[in-house]
């Protein structure tokens, strides 16, 4: 059976989900993964409120939407990040100029999540973790003895008792495995996975287009954590199109500046391989939903919604239920 194609709202938090969800429909999607943000999914209320839940469930089913995770990125990145001023765009003005109040109210969200996730009768929540150590990644000056291993301790200190409560509640969080959080590639999933002792409510939200620009093997990130990918990303990246002058740290310029090395793509006008994605997905028997998150500069999003929403549709498909040379035996 074909999986569920949903659409990330965290792009669409500008409309309210009442007039977004009946654009979502004529788009072509199963349902929406609603963001923690705008007016999609309001974690002080859903944390307490079943009746919230079920209307919002309510809104969706009108339009023959469902939902199969919430995201709760933004207050995520607050958690474990050494906090600037940039930050606080993300936080309630109540705790602006305040890092650890900032802190403290992040990781009071987390908590809220895996709550609104249980009243939503949802299994996943998407998210970030924010990193103490990223700002160490470039190691020169030379990283000091331990320094990073330091990282990982707060890094676990900071999430065992978060994740404890999405263990309580029966969900999971999927981390969004990206350049600024804890674990960026394969080897700094690794160590966070290590950190945390296996921590069973670990896990990762699979998205390829953060790791080809790297040179990271994205279809070999999902062999090596089967049990760990509890949630889908489509999202495409492209890279060596730049003009030479910008490298993959991004030469601090915008998207969509031409003179980039690397930029998000609309499905299908990138360089990242779907197929083997899909192959490498239904052997690890992955059923979740693939969740469509947007991005593309260059492109309208109505018209980019609808076109990744067919692409997707296209370039999924079923594994086999037979083996093929099973019928040359008499």
């Amino acid at each position: 059976m074909a999986r569920k194609v949903t659409l990330t709202s965290g792009q669409w938090a500008d409309l309210p989900v009442k007039e977004l969800a009946p654009m979502v429909k004529d788009f072509g999607y199963d349902g929406l993964e609603l963001a923690c943000w705008g007016d999609h999914m309001e974690l002080d209320k859903a944390a307490e409120s079943k009746a919230y839940c079920d209307d919002k469930h309510a809104l969706l089913a009108e339009h023959g939407l469902g939902c199969w995770a919430i995201s709760n990125h933004l207050s995520g990145q607050l958690v474990c990040d050494n906090i600037d001023e940039r930050h606080f765009t993300f936080a309630p003005a109540c705790v602006k100029g305040d890092a650890k109040a900032a802190k403290e109210w992040a990781i009071g969200m987390q908590i809220k999540a895996a709550k609104a996730a249980k009243n939503m009768g949802l299994k996943v929540v998407n998210g970030f973790t924010g990193s103490p150590i990223w700002h160490l990644l470039y190691s020169f000056p030379p990283c000091l003895p331990n320094q990073i291993a330091e990282g990982y301790k707060a890094f676990a200190e900071t999430w065992k008792p978060i994740l404890d409560v999405f263990a309580e509640n029966g969900v999971k969080f999927a981390l969004e495995v990206h350049p600024t959080e804890i674990a960026f590639d394969i080897a700094s999933a690794q160590r966070a996975l290590e950190a945390l002792d296996g921590h069973p409510a670990f896990g990762f939200n699979y998205d390829p287009s953060h790791f080809g620009y790297q040179g990271v093997d994205y279809v070999k990130f999902i062999r090596m954590f089967p049990d760990r990918i509890f949630h889908v990303h489509m999202k495409d990246v492209w890279w060596g199109h730049g003009d030479g002058t910008v490298g993959v740290f991004g030469g601090h310029i915008d998207f969509a500046d031409p003179r980039r090395f690397w930029d998000f793509r609309s499905l299908g006008h990138g360089d990242i391989n779907f197929e083997e994605i899909i192959v490498a997905l239904n052997d690890i028997k992955y059923q979740g939903p693939l969740s469509v998150e947007w991005e593309d500069s260059r492109m309208d999003r109505c018209h980019g919604a609808r076109e990744a929403c067919a692409f997707v549709r296209k370039a999924d498909f079923a594994p086999s239920a037979i083996a093929f040379d099973g019928q040359f035996d008499r």
